[in-house]
């Protein structure tokens, strides 16, 4: 039978280590033994443990410096401290540094195999959680969705939790904040993936044709119908349609569409036959349909078919810690495109795109740096390759450029004032320089500042 578990026993008394090994090897465990700390800490290194049982008093290295080299290498590791009751209060000092518990000599091995089987409880409650993550991450598909901020992980999480199900959604937010990805990662999240996802925008077809593209039209039933079309709804069958604009659709239309999503069925435009369907109903809108129901320009009935479940996205300028991924998204994206060999932003760019307000969003955001990539005249996008994103109290608020300096000067003085400014985290300060952590490390060292 295969041991369920492996522990590493350290200790320097030959007698208690093959005690404890006969013990705990009659308990299911693969046991492994050290006779002092510097071969325990070696052990770790080399091979695979899921636990340490180790003594505090060791002649060669003690327990406390074997746990603190231990911990350094892999903190994860559960350290048990064995300890005379003299010695109580350097076991806690222990606990301190990272054990994870002391037990007393001489062991009582009832206490020591409940604190095993504790360690094992918890080591599967993490093994449980990797395989749920991993499976998560797996089942549900963020596509082209960026941000980690705590607004989109909201809404994300929201969004893989109604993703399954055939309820209707209406997705609310500002002109170029993205509700058709939103909506795209919906359908492509549901059992309906494998059948078209079907897009139409409410706003850009006349109110006369807008009937025959949702519901189809025979032909000759109008002027132009020189034959049969089917319509989007037919067309999504068994998928998922966007409604994209619902908030511009007539009264009339409006009704029309009631009936379609309580029926299930369409009729087209010149017929007197009805079709069944089975779509499911996204929309969505950069107006406020409670305000337009209180005008009475939206249906109310309609309303509440669309609104099952109510997607917000946040703009763009409440989520500004997005901005600095984003931007090298779209960077990485154009640079392709355009054979353009770019490495990332300066400094005073990146600061200047984080202020702007982005009143057109991620879509604002996108064609700025596309934009930007066309015009770059470097290898990193400059406030001269963006002047367009910055408004008059903006351009004050920029730092003015350095002139008559050495570069290694301005490229010092550009890190450390970005590396300021990310409070000193350094992921984040090497993604708004746009460099890797590990450049950004290198140039810290070479400035005395590692």
């Amino acid at each position: 039978m295969e041991p369920k578990n492996r522990i590493l026993v350290v200790d320097d008394d030959p007698g208690h280590r093959t005690m404890l090994k006969t013990l705990m090897t009659g308990w299911g465990y693969g046991v492994k033994v050290a006779d002092d700390g510097n071969t325990g800490v070696d052990a770790v290194k080399e091979e695979s443990f899921d636990m340490v049982l180790m003594d505090m008093k060791m002649i060669t290295m003690s327990g406390m410096e074997a746990l603190e080299q231990i911990n350094a290498y892999n903190p994860s590791l559960p350290v048990i401290i064995m300890t005379a009751y003299s010695s109580v209060d350097t076991a806690v000092e222990a606990l301190k540094k990272g054990a994870f518990d002391y037990l007393t000599k001489p062991l009582d091995f009832e206490k020591l195999k409940l604190t095993l089987e504790r360690i094992v409880e918890t080591l599967c409650l993490k093994r449980e959680n990797k395989t749920l993550k991993q499976s998560l991450g797996k089942r549900f598909d963020r596509s082209n969705i960026i941000g980690n901020s705590s607004a989109m992980v909201s809404l994300l999480e929201t969004v893989e939790m109604v993703a399954p199900s055939d309820a209707n959604i209406l997705i609310i937010g500002e002109s170029g904040t993205g509700k058709e990805v939103i909506a795209g990662a919906l359908h492509h999240n549901s059992g309906r993936k494998d059948h078209p996802f079907v897009r139409i925008n409410c706003a850009a077809i006349t109110e006369t044709l807008l009937e025959s593209e949702l519901f189809g039209h025979e032909r000759g039933a109008f002027t132009g119908a020189d034959k049969r079309r089917k319509g989007r709804f037919l067309a999504a069958h068994k998928g998922s349609i966007l409604l994209d604009e619902i908030g511009e659709m007539n009264l009339a239309m409006q009704a029309k569409l009631l009936r379609v999503i309580q029926e299930r069925e369409v009729t087209p435009v010149g017929s007197e036959t009805t079709i069944p369907v089975d779509v499911r109903v996204i929309a969505s809108t950069n107006k406020n349909l409670r305000h337009l129901v209180e005008q009475g320009k939206f249906r109310e009935d309609l309303f509440f078919r669309l609104n099952v479940v109510n997607l917000e996205i946040p703009p763009l300028r409440e989520r500004k810690q997005d901005v600095p991924e984003l931007a090298l998204h779209f960077l990485k994206l154009f640079a392709g495109k355009n054979n353009r060999e770019i490495k990332g932003f300066t400094p005073e760019a990146m600061d200047a795109m984080i202020r702007h307000p982005w009143p057109g969003n991620v879509r604002e955001l996108m064609n700025s740096v596309e934009r930007g990539v066309v015009l770059a005249r470097s290898d990193y996008l400059t406030m001269a390759d963006l002047p367009f994103i910055l408004t008059p109290e903006e351009t004050v608020a920029a730092p003015a450029p350095a002139m008559d300096r050495p570069l290694a000067e301005i490229e010092k003085e550009a890190v450390l004032k970005t590396l300021a400014a990310a409070q000193n985290n350094r992921s984040e300060a090497a993604r708004r320089l746009g460099i890797t952590r590990k450049t950004l490390l290198k140039k810290l060292r070479l400035y005395g500042e590692a």
